[in-house]
């Protein structure tokens, strides 16, 4: 970690503009569903205020389209995290301007003021300077703690650290995925085996072609298997299959390094998601549940690959219980349906076994953390990032926006 951090800035009786990723999931009536990300950003937020410093806080949340819209306002997060905390929480309907220049001024030492949704305004997925320049208005510093958006080369992520020179810096959770992040691609205990997995392989070509020249081993899972068996002429049925990445699935398979890339050599199929069959009893039809297990690359024409089978469970976790580092994306297969969690779910275990016996594991993405929380292992994790599409970008050795904009030390 190169960049100036939280630890190095002297914050009594400073402000310091803070953003975080608070793009939470809302309800019908407003509420807030899920609290994960504002928790997230609780140690940074704790640090300011015990230093005797302010917070001015900015997120985004959802898509609105550079207005205001009031579905997406940030004020049900504000109420969320004065409920979680106790802590003086002030609003302000809108995140630049004279009124939210005045509420920054009025901030006392432990106080905290969240701004509206910095989406209303064009400016912000423009990276404009000048409109990046009025959030340098409201503090001493700039902290960004938002690692979920660092990929962005927004003005509240980007820009705005233009303007606070020698004064940028990342916060306790930026600092964290950073770390864990870092030491697991350039300086992992090995052997480092990468699992990654996933309905597509167009959003993961470069994390694969990436992770290669970095890991002992990568294991491939979920339904990106079946592109990769189809452009090595294996028989899918109606499995899932981007044709138009078969060449890219080609290209990976050909490079010097694929002889540590592994496929799971069997399939659990069905001929629908329920895995619900027809078959006829004296002179009835029955529908009854039916699934099978199939060769990867053999499966029969009307039947579709969910989930890696018992011979592929085995493979793999042998492979994770002999790794020293773990970097997990993607789930194995259908583990929303419990008939096809079993893959996913043997993994997620031989990772929670692996860190209690010393392991470094680091899980990211949406599906992947959704399944460690449906399987109760989400604390068994060394980590778990915050950013799906950062974390993507970081393992495909691209630079962060986000955080090349911060202060180096």
């Amino acid at each position: 970690m190169h960049k100036l951090t939280i630890d190095d800035l002297e914050l009594r009786g400073k402000r310091a503009f803070v953003r975080v990723d608070f793009n939470v999931p809302l309800s019908a009536e407003g509420k807030v569903e899920d609290d994960t990300r504002i928790a997230a950003s609780l140690p940074t937020l704790r640090k300011i205020l015990l230093a005797g410093g302010s917070a001015v806080v900015a997120s985004h949340l959802g898509r609105p389209k550079a207005k205001r819209e009031e579905k997406y306002s940030l004020k049900p997060v504000a109420d969320k995290l004065r409920e979680l905390t106790g802590w003086p929480v002030k609003f302000v309907p809108d995140c630049i301007g004279l009124e939210v220049e005045a509420a920054a001024q009025a901030l006392k030492s432990g106080e905290i003021l969240l701004l509206d949704n910095v989406r209303f305004y064009p400016g912000e997925e423009a990276n404009d300077p000048a409109f990046a320049a009025q959030f340098a208005k409201l503090a001493d510093y700039y902290i960004n703690d938002a690692f979920g958006s660092a990929h962005r080369a927004h003005a509240s992520t980007h820009a705005v650290a233009g303007h606070f020179p020698g004064r940028a810096a990342a916060g306790y959770l930026m600092e964290k995925e950073l770390a864990y992040l870092g030491r697991a691609l350039a300086n992992p205990q090995r052997p480092f085996v990468a699992v990654i997995g996933g309905a597509k392989i167009s959003t993961k070509i470069d994390v694969l072609r990436n992770l290669l020249k970095m890991v002992d081993l990568l294991l491939i899972g979920g339904a990106m298997t079946y592109t990769f068996e189809k452009a090595k002429g294996g028989k899918i049925g109606k499995s899932l299959c981007e044709e138009d990445k078969i060449d890219a699935a080609k290209e990976i398979l050909a490079l010097p390094e694929t002889g540590k890339l592994r496929l799971p050599v069997d399939s659990l199929t069905a001929l629908n998601p329920d895995a619900v069959c027809e078959s006829e009893v004296a002179g009835q039809k029955i529908k009854h549940i039916c699934w099978r297990i199939r060769l990867s690359n053999a499966i029969p024409d009307d039947e579709i690959g969910f989930d890696i089978g018992p011979e592929a469970v085995s493979d793999f976790t042998k492979a994770i219980a002999g790794a020293k580092t773990i970097v997990w994306n993607g789930p194995l297969g259908m583990f929303e349906k419990d008939l096809f969690a079993g893959g996913t779910k043997a993994v997620a275990r031989a990772l929670a076994d692996l860190t209690a016996a010393g392991g470094i594991t680091v899980v990211g993405g949406g599906d992947s953390v959704a399944a460690l929380e449906k399987f109760g292992l989400s604390d068994k994790m060394s980590h778990i990032s915050t950013g799906g599409g950062a974390s993507l970008e970081f393992l495909e050795g691209k630079v962060l926006p986000g955080v090349a904009a911060l202060t180096d030390k």
